[in-house]
């Protein structure tokens, strides 16, 4: 209790570990809250949260309640896992797919998600899973980050073909990127024309929390 209030003033360091995948991990308690960081961003819980929750509050609570199957590909501390589950009242399937094993040793300890009854933890390389799984789902977020880089096979061509190979007939993805330059910006440009160019319609939402911008992919009706 008495480092939740010292929280308040300042971040207490609680854990800190260096990874091949994610560099440096560090679990900080901060206005009275955990919160799993990178070198230079945000991973899970704190900003990250906040960011994932505005989008799954766009798609609609009642709508993913209706959902059979979720991926999650980048789990990193977990926090729109715990969204789901302790938001939105999520409780069917969930299947989260994460390279570092590193950081799900994390989410397990600080943040509980081997409690998380309806999930399946997979460490995987998110392109290989999506190359080899069959399994539709209802929704897919996309949330992979190396610190403040995104992998490029993200925007690749061949990756947007695999993810609608994997989504249900109404299915939708949440893709989440980071854009704080005019190449990435090109970038998000190349990666809405992949999924337009598969007949998807997009709502995009700009600057959100600073540097953030999302993406609500679905098929045209």
């Amino acid at each position: 209790m008495f480092k939740k209030i010292l929280s308040y003033i300042f971040p207490i360091y609680l854990h800190k570990t260096e990874s091949d995948v994610s560099k440096v991990l560090e679990v900080t308690l901060y206005n009275g809250e955990l919160v799993l960081d990178s070198a230079n961003t945000n991973y899970s819980y704190g900003s990250l949260q906040r960011i994932l929750r505005f989008a799954l509050k766009q798609i609609g609570f009642d709508k993913i309640l209706q959902m059979q199957r979720i991926l999650v590909l980048g789990v990193a501390g977990g926090s729109v896992i715990k969204t789901l589950v302790d938001e939105v009242g999520y409780c069917r399937k969930i299947v989260g797919v994460e390279i570092d094993p590193e950081v799900i040793e994390i989410a397990h300890k600080y943040f509980d998600l081997k409690n998380i009854p309806n999930l399946k933890i997979v460490i995987n390389d998110a392109q290989v899973f999506v190359k080899n799984n069959s399994t539709k789902y209802d929704l897919i977020i996309i949330d992979i980050f190396q610190d403040k880089e995104m992998p490029s096979f993200l925007f690749q061509r061949e990756f947007s073909e695999d993810i609608i190979s994997l989504l249900d007939e109404n299915g939708i993805v949440l893709f989440n990127t980071m854009k704080i330059n005019h190449e990435d910006e090109k970038r998000n440009k190349d990666l809405k024309l992949n999924y337009c160019q598969n007949k998807f319609s997009i709502i995009e939402f700009n600057n959100v929390e600073g540097s953030n911008d999302l993406f609500i992919i679905y098929k045209k009706s």
